[in-house]
């Protein structure tokens, strides 16, 4: 089992922002704060999400977190643009990876690809 997973980041002013606005949906809240340097998001009873700040070029990663639901995963997404994110793939069903896979992806301001998913209902016939 995963306990937790850090994203790098190289401006930590805006990545919190971000990470603030887009993870709230999810029902992840700032939980520790280390200004300049690192933020920790909790959700549950885990600090399971880390931004880091580095100092050398950051080499973008892929996260994805589970959704309560799909209108979970599509607020994430508008969360997450609104906050300063590019789109990567909107809200849908993702049949390449399974008929229950329904995410969306978004780039954070360095370009680290995050996911919301969902997995609790089957996608519609073709």
């Amino acid at each position: 089992m995963i306990e937790h997973v850090s994203v790098p980041i190289s401006d930590y002013d805006k990545a919190r922002r971000f990470y603030t606005e887009a993870l709230a949906p999810l029902d992840y809240v700032l939980q520790r704060d280390y200004p300049n340097e690192a933020a920790g998001f909790c959700e549950g009873e885990s600090t399971s999400f880390w931004m880091v700040r580095k100092d050398r070029p950051v080499q973008p990663i892929h996260v994805a977190m589970r959704a309560p639901s799909k209108e979970a995963v599509g607020r994430f997404y508008n969360a997450a643009l609104k906050a300063g994110g590019k789109d990567n793939g909107g809200p849908g069903f993702r049949r390449q990876y399974g008929d229950d896979y329904y995410a969306a992806f978004v780039l954070d301001p360095d370009g680290n690809n995050i996911e919301a998913c969902y997995f609790g209902e089957k996608a519609p016939p073709e």
